[in-house]
């Protein structure tokens, strides 16, 4: 089997985590920070430790190589969100800059990891550019989804488009909503989960029309979140594997409509480490090569 990075469906070969530890620090570390980064509530760490244990065990029992990101005295507790501040790509790493102020030093925390482990980068957004790893979503090998957000911009995917232009790559630039404003989590994800090459998770409310008709002309079978499970994380829905599925746990709607679709689906608790914080499992997960 043949591997690649330009896909959010294959069966995941390699990954980088940050555990929930070395990114929440401590309560004195949490109770200081908490509040300015926008959580929904103040996290409780010894429950979060609990809740990522569960969750690494599940990535480990799926035979992937993990690597795990250091504690880092620049980061905050959103650096636990590991997707969005890097791309994979075939020929490399792709280095976001953040549109999050309070996240702004991750990127380069996520170089020096990618580069001690020995993965190669492409090339690294600049500034005035923003793009953060949640906007991004692979529609196939060729084809990458991009959010215009909040917290990516036009001049962030303008770069990103030039340095995936030879790689083959088009990009398609889905306009998002501006729904809760700037200081919200909301990323091209918080809609959009593929699970498979024809099948993917959406909140239809918050897409675009031009965008969702996109999907359905490349023949995907939507699954819809209810509106009632939206908040809770819903649509955030990580492939382990092509219709092998992980989202966080009190979803029933989405978890019953996913296996009638033939999936498999496998639930975390995630009230600390996903839900207060607004990110599930495709956030704290960086795949890089996956199973064609």
């Amino acid at each position: 089997m043949t591997l690649t990075c330009h896909s959010d469906i294959g069966k995941i070969k390699s990954l980088f985590i940050k555990n929930v530890q070395q990114a929440f620090i401590s309560n004195a570390h949490i109770e200081q920070h908490w509040k300015e980064l926008n959580y929904l509530g103040k996290p409780n760490l010894n429950n979060a430790i609990t809740e990522y244990a569960t969750f690494e065990s599940i990535l480990q029992q799926q035979g992937a190589e993990i690597f795990y990101l250091p504690e880092d005295a620049t980061v905050n507790m959103d650096s636990l969100y590991c997707r969005d501040a890097a791309i994979g790509t075939n020929k490399g790493m792709i280095i976001c800059n953040m549109g999050k102020a309070g996240r702004m030093n991750e990127p380069l925390a996520e170089k020096k990891a990618f580069e001690a482990n020995g993965f190669t980068v492409l090339g690294t957004i600049t500034a005035p550019g923003t793009i953060e790893g949640g906007d991004v979503a692979w529609l196939d090998e060729h084809t990458l989804a991009v959010g215009h957000s909040y917290r990516t911009n036009p001049e962030g995917i303008s770069q990103l488009t030039a340095l995936l232009q030879p790689l083959g790559v088009d990009v398609i630039t889905v306009a998002l909503p501006h729904y809760k404003g700037p200081l919200d989590v909301f990323h091209l994800m918080s809609i959009l989960s593929p699970v498979d090459t024809n099948l993917a998770v959406v909140y239809s409310p918050l897409m675009p029309i031009k965008f969702r008709n996109v999907l359905l002309q490349r023949g995907y079978q939507l699954v819809e979140v209810p509106n009632e499970e939206f908040d809770s994380l819903g649509c955030n829905v990580l492939a382990l594997a092509p219709r092998e599925c992980l989202m966080v746990e009190g979803n029933p709607k989405t978890k019953a409509s996913l296996e009638s679709a033939g999936c498999k689906v496998t639930e975390y608790k995630g009230e600390e480490i996903s839900v207060k914080g607004g990110g599930g499992p495709t956030c704290l997960t960086r795949p890089i090569y996956r199973y064609k």
